[in-house]
C-alpha cells in the first residue's frame, strides 16, 4: 500500500484525487467470506475460455496462456478489488478497451485480480496496485512495464503507438510538409540509413513519447529541403523559435533517455501558463527548477510583467522552467502551498523540485536582468530558501499531542532533556487520518511523562530547513541528549508498537514501512 504524498510538488493541493487509501472490506466474518469467494472462483476459472467485462478480458491462471496466444498486443492490469486507485482507473480502462476494439486494433486490454490469482501475481512480481504490463507476441517472460498516462486517451495512444508504425515514413517534400504542418508539435528523424543504431533509438523514443507524432525521412531531397547534411532529429513547433534541431553525434549516436528529455524540454513553450491542460506537461518534463510568476490576469499592469519574465527565460532552458500562474484562475488552487493569497500578486518564487524548497525574489524589479540575476544566484547556492510557518496555537503545549509549527520546531524537537516523537502529516492525507486516533491515544498515554513529548506538525503549512518530508505520514524520533540526532520510525502504526519503540529509546520495533 502506498503512502500519501510520494509525489510532492508545488501542485500538491491539486493532485488529491489520486492520493487516498485503498478501500478496505469489512472485517466481520472476513475469513468465511474469503473462503466462499475462493470456492466460487475455483468453480468459475477451471475453463480456459476468454470472458470479458466491459470489453476487458478477464484473465486467470487457466486462460492466461490462451489470452497471450490469441492477442499479440495484450496490456494486462494486475489489480486488487479493494484498491482505490484501481477503482478510479476502472472506467478509463474500460473506455480505452472499447475504443481499441471499435478501431479493430490488434491491441487488447485484460485484467487479473492479483489477490485471487496469487500464482500469476508472483510470476510477474506484482507488489503494488494497479500494475500494468504489456505482453508482446505471446512472450510471457519479458513483459514491458506500462509507461503511459493513467487515463483512457493515454492508454489508447500508448497502445496504438505499439501497434505500429511508431513513426510515419515521409517519402517526399509534399508528404513531409503536410506532416510538419499537421499539428503544433511534430518530430521528424532524418536518417540516411533507417537501419542504423541511431534510427532504432529514434523508433524506441517514438514508442514512449506517445503524445507527439513522429515521422522519419531518408530521401536525399528531404535532407536538402530542410537544410540538413547529416542525421538529425528535428522538432517542429508552431510557437517560439519554430524548430529545434538535435544533430546525431557521429561518435556517440543517440541515447534514448537524453533524446526523450530533450524532446520533453523543447516541446514546452519557453514560458508556460499553469492550467488544467498544461499541468501534466509542466511536471512531466522533469525540469529541476520552476520559476513562477504569480499575477492577476485581470490587471493590465501585471500582465505587462510577462515581457521581462519571457526575456529572462531563454538563458535557463532545460534547467529552469518559467511558469505564469494566474492567482484569479486555475492557479488559485496552489496558493496555499506557498502560504499566499491573491493579494500577494505580483510576486515571484523559484521552486527546487527535488526537495520542494521555495525561494522568494524580494526585489521590486521584474526586469529580465533582475530575474536572471536572482535565478542564477539560487542555482549557485547563494540564496537561502524561504520557509513558511503557521502561527502556533495558544494551547499548543497544553494538549497531550503538542502542536508544532516551523517557528517552534527547533526548540522542542532538539530539547536535550526530552525524547520527542513527531508525526509530520497533511490534513488531506487518508493515511494520516487513519492513524490520528492512535496518535492521540499515544499522547494521552505519555502526557504525564516529563522526558517524552508526543507532537505533530502540519507539513503543508510548515517547512524546515534541514528536514525534507517526502511522504505522509512521516514519523521521526528525536532522542534526548547532545547533538541533533533523528531516527525515522518505520514500523507498524499502532499504539502498542509506538509505545514499545518509545520504551526502547527509539532503538527497537523497526520494520518495513507500509507508507511512502
Amino acid at each position: 500500500m502506498r503512502g500519501c504524498g510520494a509525489r510532492l510538488v508545488w501542485l500538491l493541493v491539486l493532485s488529491l484525487a489520486w492520493l487516498g487509501l485503498a478501500l478496505g472490506g469489512k472485517e466481520e466474518d472476513g475469513e468465511v467470506v474469503a473462503e466462499e469467494e475462493d470456492m466460487e472462483e475455483e468453480d468459475e476459472v477451471l475453463s480456459d475460455e476468454l470472458e470479458e467485462e466491459d470489453d476487458v478480458l478477464v484473465l486467470h491462471e487457466h486462460n492466461f496462456a490462451r489470452g497471450l496466444s490469441e492477442h499479440r498486443l495484450l496490456l494486462v492490469e494486475f489489480y486488487a478489488p479493494w484498491c482505490g486507485h484501481c477503482q478510479r482507473l476502472a472506467p478509463a480502462y474500460a473506455q480505452a478497451a472499447a475504443t481499441l476494439r471499435n478501431e479493430s486494433s490488434p491491441a487488447r486490454l485484460g485484467k487479473v485480480d492479483a489477490t485471487a490469482q496469487v500464482a500469476l501475481a508472483g510470476e510477474f512480481g506484482i507488489t503494488s496496485y494497479p500494475t500494468l504490463k504489456l505482453f508482446l507476441d505471446g512472450n510471457r517472460t519479458h513483459p514491458l512495464a506500462y509507461t503511459g498516462r493513467m487515463d483512457a486517451e493515454g492508454i489508447v495512444r500508448w497502445m496504438q503507438r505499439r501497434a505500429g508504425p511508431s513513426a510515419t515514413l515521409l517519402q517526399d517534400t509534399d508528404t513531409a510538409a503536410a506532416f510538419v504542418g499537421s499539428q503544433d508539435l511534430v518530430v521528424v528523424g532524418f536518417f540516411k540509413d533507417l537501419g542504423s543504431e541511431a534510427a532504432q533509438v529514434f523508433y524506441e523514443v517514438a514508442n514512449e513519447v506517445v503524445d507527439l507524432p513522429f515521422g522519419v525521412a531518408q530521401a536525399a531531397e528531404l535532407f536538402q529541403a530542410y537544410g540538413l547534411s547529416a542525421d538529425t532529429v528535428c522538432l517542429f513547433k508552431k510557437f517560439d523559435e519554430g524548430r529545434t534541431d538535435f544533430p546525431v553525434d557521429p561518435a556517440q549516436g543517440l541515447e534514448t533517455a537524453e533524446l526523450t528529455r530533450l524532446l520533453r524540454v523543447h516541446s514546452l513553450k519557453l514560458v508556460m501558463e499553469f492550467t488544467e491542460e498544461t499541468s501534466d506537461q509542466i511536471f512531466g518534463a522533469r525540469i529541476p527548477h520552476h520559476m513562477l510568476l504569480f499575477l492577476n490576469k485581470t490587471s493590465s499592469s501585471q500582465l505587462a510583467l510577462q515581457d521581462g519574465f519571457q526575456a529572462a527565460a531563454g538563458a535557463f532552458r532545460g534547467e529552469v522552467l518559467f511558469v505564469v500562474v494566474d492567482v484569479t484562475g486555475y492557479g488559485a488552487g496552489v496558493l496555499p502551498f506557498f502560504s499566499m493569497t491573491p493579494a500577494d500578486a505580483p510576486t515571484l518564487r523559484l521552486v527546487k523540485m527535488e526537495n520542494n524548497r521555495k525561494y522568494r525574489m524580494d526585489q521590486d524589479s521584474f526586469s529580465d536582468t533582475a530575474i536572471r540575476t536572482f535565478v542564477q544566484a539560487v542555482l549557485d547556492g547563494k540564496v537561502k530558501p524561504h520557509l513558511i510557518s503557521a502561527e502556533p496555537p495558544e494551547d499548543w503545549d497544553t494538549r497531550p499531542v503538542k502542536v508544532l509549527v516551523g517557528k517552534t520546531f527547533e526548540q522542542v524537537a532538539f530539547d536535550e532533556t526530552k525524547n520527542v516523537f513527531v508525526k509530520f502529516y497533511a490534513p488531506w492525507c487518508s493515511h494520516c487520518q487513519e492513524m490520528a486516533a492512535a496518535w492521540e491515544e499515544l499522547g494521552e498515554r505519555y502526557k504525564d511523562r516529563e522526558d517524552i513529548v508526543i507532537a505533530e506538525m502540519d507539513s503543508t503549512a510548515n517547512e524546515l530547513e534541514n528536514i525534507t518530508i517526502h511522504g505522509f505520514p512521516t514519523l521521526h524520533y528525536f532522542p534526548a541528549g547532545p547533538g541533533r540526532k533523528m531516527v525515522e520510525y518505520k514500523s507498524a502504526r499502532d499504539v502498542e508498537t509506538f509505545s514499545k519503540f518509545l520504551e526502547n529509546g527509539g532503538g527497537a520495533a523497526r520494520g518495513t514501512s507500509c507508507g511512502a
